[in-house]
């Protein structure tokens, strides 16, 4: 069998700025039966090894750095010997959670990270933190936004790190402009297309500039 998308979802907390609130992540494991990534290891480390059912994992990519996203990322590294990988535009979010533990790789616009004979691209798409990114993998139909790009509009932005303006900018450059078939696979709720999404996000674009 060739590469594949799974989901697996965590439940936990994310806090920050003095607040702590309940939320559900996503959890994607790209891979095939050999060996896989996975894409924000939320809150579960041994949900997502069992998940991953003694599959090599090659690496641990963090979208960005809120602790709701990297929570589990050291345990799941430390259990499977796989690198955790973050851009480095978030390092001061990522010590917050974790300030004895640095990860093991940085993320760049452009790095692609191979797996299961499958591209996974790396889009930076800055606004909802300074490090988020997406992942571009277009031999899936796919791309993996964290919480840039959600099924509605973009991702929050009303917190610390975060800045609209910049976030409407990566979904307008680095996003809208993959194919409109393409699947927008959320780090939280429901999966939507880019064809889906490009309507709304007009409105959201103007406002923005």
């Amino acid at each position: 069998m060739g590469a594949r998308v799974e989901l697996l979802v965590t439940s936990g907390t994310f806090s920050l700025d003095g607040g702590t609130w309940d939320v559900d992540n996503n959890v994607w494991i790209v891979g095939d039966d050999q060996e896989a990534v996975v894409v924000d290891a939320a809150h579960d480390a041994d949900a997502i090894e069992q998940a991953l059912a003694g599959r090599r994992l090659r690496a641990i990519v963090a979208t960005h750095a809120h602790d709701d996203h990297v929570g589990a990322a050291p345990a799941l590294a430390d259990a499977t010997g796989a690198p955790v990988l973050l851009h480095p535009a978030d390092t001061e979010l990522w010590r917050l959670t974790h300030p004895d533990r640095a990860p093991d790789g940085e993320l760049a616009d452009g790095l692609a990270i191979e797996v299961a004979g499958e591209t996974l691209t790396v889009l930076h798409t800055p606004g909802h933190t300074p490090g988020a990114v997406s992942l571009h993998a277009p031999g899936l139909g796919s791309v993996f936004t964290g919480d840039t790009l959600f099924a509605g509009g973009p991702g929050a932005t009303g917190r610390s790190f975060s800045d609209f303006p910049t976030i409407v900018a990566s979904i307008r450059d680095r996003l809208l402009t993959l194919p409109p078939r393409t699947v927008v696979r959320t780090g939280h709720g429901e999966t939507t297309t880019i064809g889906a999404e490009a309507p709304h996000l007009e409105e959201w674009i103007a406002r923005g500039h």
